[in-house]
């Protein structure tokens, strides 16, 4: 095609005429016989000043409105011939999409995207994650295929973001991906976490992810109960690398660190109290935000047991991710666990099991783990049945004591 095929063509919405007769100016973009889109140029014309898709007069208003509709035509044509250039079947949708965004001077999203990763990159070892940089980069190539397969674009403004386009993707990433509904939640907060960057920088004013709400996946216990974390303690396990991974699982257990604090402990990170608590004091990998552990007696015997076998000044001697969760599964299957089993279970345990469960505030809890909000402390500590039960029991105890009624 060539820009004969194109047509751009200004009519005024009488519908909408305010009191005094001015009228809202619209644009019809044509491209062959069967593709056609409309939009505002967001200008007013009097109805009585309007003659065959022009402003008449010789005003210096009437001028002004005629050049910005010359502007917005060759605009049109510009960006069909360019889009055009490159490929077959361009349509008036993604001619209007693109022209509002350079109309208005809008943002796109993945020009925005592009400069967000590039800012992430240089806070990553400071206070942000090389795990995390990666996977915005992987939420900005699933952006940009979606792009391609939906809208036949390279790109889109933000000004084109609604609530349908957050749905289309959602079906997208279900259908065309066939990714788990965990994996699509992540991929929508990312996109998410940029349209609220975009609207912080006062780029648009409205969220289009209103009202939205994700498939969720069904929900699975992620901390092993009191009596699995026993059978684990007490199995007898066939081989010394069994035992090893099950100290370091079970002092994460206890702890509370993460695999990728743990391996970077440090022989500088155990501190001596007055009162002659061991105390583990360091700073999260991840964001940099500092944690205190009071050392129970397993993690402090684990550390004994192994002090002398890890390299360096490291506190202990620690696998590979990928082979701690290898033989951890070995471990779960010997001990009858049908559990997640990766290492991060642990975290979950001692936030869940060790200390929640037997009383210790949800505001300390947060504080151990190194959390900036309580809200990420909820997500791993779970309030379990037997705590529920605990406190009512406790509760109805000190009522008791308190209150007496005849009945």
């Amino acid at each position: 095609m060539n820009q004969a095929n194109v047509k751009v063509s200004f009519y005024l919405k009488k519908s909408e005429a305010d009191a005094d007769g001015n009228c809202p100016v619209m644009a019809k973009l044509n491209v062959g016989k069967y593709s056609e889109a409309a939009f505002s140029v967001k200008m007013k014309v009097p109805q009585s000043r309007w003659t065959s898709g022009r402003a008449t007069g010789k005003s210096v208003a009437a001028k002004e409105i005629n050049n910005r509709l010359d502007e917005i035509r060759a605009m049109a044509l510009n960006i069909y011939t360019e889009q055009s250039a490159v490929r077959d079947g361009v349509t008036a949708d993604e001619v209007k999409g693109v022209l509002l965004g350079m109309a208005s001077g809008q943002e796109t999203l993945l020009g925005y995207f592009k400069r967000f990763i590039s800012n992430f990159e240089k806070r990553v070892g400071v206070n942000r994650t090389i795990g995390s940089l990666r996977a915005y980069r992987n939420a900005y190539n699933h952006i940009e295929r979606f792009l391609q397969v939906q809208y036949k674009l390279s790109d889109i403004p933000f000004s084109a973001l609604d609530r349908s386009f957050i749905d289309k993707y959602d079906l997208y990433l279900r259908t065309e991906r066939n990714l788990a509904p965990g994996t699509i939640i992540n991929l929508t907060v990312q996109l998410k976490t940029i349209v609220g960057e975009a609207i912080a920088d006062g780029i648009i004013t409205a969220s289009p992810f209103w009202g939205y709400e994700p498939v969720r996946p069904k929900a699975v216990q992620k901390y092993l109960t009191a009596e699995e974390l026993h059978r684990i303690m007490t199995t007898p396990l066939h081989r010394q690398t069994l035992y090893h991974v099950r100290d370091l699982f079970l002092f994460s257990c206890f702890t509370g660190i993460s695999y990728g604090d743990m391996r970077l402990l440090t022989r500088d990170n155990l501190c001596l109290a007055e009162d002659g608590t061991w105390w583990i004091k360091s700073a999260r990998q991840k964001t940099k935000i500092e944690f205190e552990i009071p050392l129970l007696d397993l993690p402090l015997q684990i550390l004994k047991k192994y002090g002398d076998t890890a390299p360096g000044d490291k506190l202990l001697p620690v696998y590979c991710n990928s082979m701690l969760n290898l033989y951890l599964k070995e471990i779960a299957r010997i001990c009858h666990i049908d559990r997640p089993r990766v290492f991060h279970v642990a975290r979950h345990t001692y936030a869940t099991e060790i200390t929640l469960s037997h009383g210790v505030p949800l505001e300390t809890v947060s504080k151990m783990l190194g959390h900036s909000q309580i809200e990420t402390t909820q997500i791993y500590a779970k309030v379990t049945d037997d705590k529920i039960d605990a406190d009512t029991k406790a509760l109805n105890r000190k009522i008791s004591e308190r209150f007496s009624v005849i009945i």
